[in-house]
């Protein structure tokens, strides 16, 4: 979820920098510019104001003229600016460098000449950008007795009003990329502070899913809401183990209970078999279906101590394991005339309880060689795969179909073609109740050419 919030959280603030950083560039370049305007226009005043008393417009040498010139002459080899005054006609009063006219300003010089005509200094020029090498040109107007009689004109390069916009803009950049690092950082604590208490939750549910009914959240950190969740939680887990623990109880005690009756009751049945004609059917029925009864009680006990009981896991050797259940289990497959077979590494190690998991192959041993017919081959096979190990019992009896398939290991579930076979249907109940402690799986799938294909997962990685 992280990885789906931190990156529409980033888009939002880098939407925000963005926004606000624009505008400050464009203000700071304005501000850069502004000053430099300001400056130029101080000048372009002091000379209008040296201009005002040159009266004559010969070509003959005039002091104030001259003053004027040395003035500009001046100003241009300090500054490289060119600057000069002309009258309204376009002629030049006094100009630096002496050749310099208005046209070589080009269209900027020509609208701020206009401009100063009117008698309007030079005060909203072009924006000048770092990407741009256009010069920078001011106009004042010289004004004596009320007329506009010239217009001071200076053509500024803008090389350093550039290089200082864009030192401006790279600060501005530096800043918002050290503000997004600190978003960054801000945005990852918070999504994490946010979402610690959501995947702890997301954690006990997958216990409580697995089986492990004792886990639990701890309701700190995170927004008040979440904690409240948490705490609801483990309410609800509470309630529910209750709820698990006593149909555990009632199915142990009731199992336990009915033992002793059904005791007696098999007695009384075998003493009146004494009194009737040997080979009897009814008695001998009767004597059939309480043996059926005794073994599900038998098998609701079992069921009841595998939900509740915790598994002992250790590392377990799944080869050896198999390889001795395979053994135990090949004389009644002989008797039979079913091959069993063992397949596989010899050695394969992995975590489980090696009590439950005996059980466990021995339940789907068991089935195998049942509704194995003779002459068919029931292969046992232990292999690896990725964080798992595998044993995997493969029978060539009749199989199951795909609606069987979704229902084998249901609790006294068995198929309709199978009702005259001995059992309760609950020893693969039972199977999965003990694999799902140790965090193990068992899964049922169709066997090529026939038969059924159970499959025994437990982790390799430790608890």
């Amino acid at each position: 979820m992280r990885t789906r919030l931190l990156p529409l959280l980033l888009i939002l603030l880098s939407g925000m920098l963005i926004a606000f950083g624009f505008p400050l560039a464009v203000r700071e370049a304005a501000g850069q510019q502004q000053h430099v305007v300001v400056d130029r226009i101080d000048d372009t005043a002091r000379f209008a104001a040296l201009a005002q008393f040159v009266t004559e417009r010969t070509a003959a040498r005039n002091e104030r003229r001259d003053t004027l010139m040395a003035e500009l002459t001046r100003y241009h080899e300090v500054y490289g600016i060119q600057v000069g005054v002309f009258y309204r006609d376009g002629g030049a009063m006094a100009a630096a460098p002496g050749h310099w006219t208005v046209e070589e300003a080009g269209e900027p010089g020509k609208d701020a000449f206009q401009e100063a005509l009117a008698g309007r200094r030079s005060h909203d020029p072009p924006q000048v950008w770092p990407w741009q090498k256009h010069t920078l040109v001011v106009a004042s107007p010289v004004v004596r007795d009320g007329d506009v009689i010239a217009v001071v004109v200076t053509d500024s390069p803008t090389g350093q009003l550039r290089t200082r916009i864009l030192h401006d803009w790279l600060l501005i950049a530096a800043g918002e990329f050290a503000a997004l690092f600190v978003a960054i950082g801000a945005a990852y604590r918070l999504t994490g502070w946010v979402l610690r208490p959501v995947r702890v939750l997301d954690a006990a549910t997958h216990g409580i899913a697995t089986g492990r009914m004792n886990s639990r959240v701890a309701p700190s950190g995170g927004p008040p809401e979440l904690r409240r969740l948490a705490r609801s939680f483990n309410e609800m887990a509470d309630n529910v183990e209750d709820v698990l623990e006593q149909q555990r109880a009632f199915v142990a005690d009731a199992s336990h209970q009915l033992r002793n009756p059904l005791s007696a009751l098999l007695l009384r049945i075998e003493l009146l078999a004494l009194e009737l004609p040997e080979g009897n059917e009814e008695i001998a029925s009767v004597r059939t279906e309480g043996k059926r009864l005794a073994r599900v009680l038998d098998d609701l006990l079992d069921l009841a101590q595998a939900e509740h009981a915790p598994a002992d896991l250790q590392l377990t050797d799944l080869g050896e394991l198999a390889t001795e259940r395979v053994a135990a289990w090949s004389p009644l497959a002989d008797d039979k005339g079913v091959r069993l077979r063992r397949s596989g590494p010899e050695a394969v190690t992995a975590w489980a309880d090696p009590v439950a998991l005996s059980s466990v192959l021995d339940a789907v041993i068991d089935n195998a060689v049942k509704f194995t017919p003779a002459g068919e081959r029931v292969t046992v096979e232990v292999a690896t795969d990725g964080d798992t190990c595998t044993v995997v019992v493969a029978d060539g009896g009749p199989g199951l179909t795909e609606d069987e398939l979704t229902r084998v290991g249901d609790r006294f579930w068995r198929s309709s073609r199978h009702q005259n076979i001995k059992g309760s249907g609950l020893g693969l109940s039972i199977s999965r109740a003990l694999l799902l402690a140790g965090r193990g799986t068992i899964r049922y799938e169709a066997n090529e050419p026939h038969g059924l294909r159970v499959t025994v997962s437990v982790p390799r990685t430790a608890p």
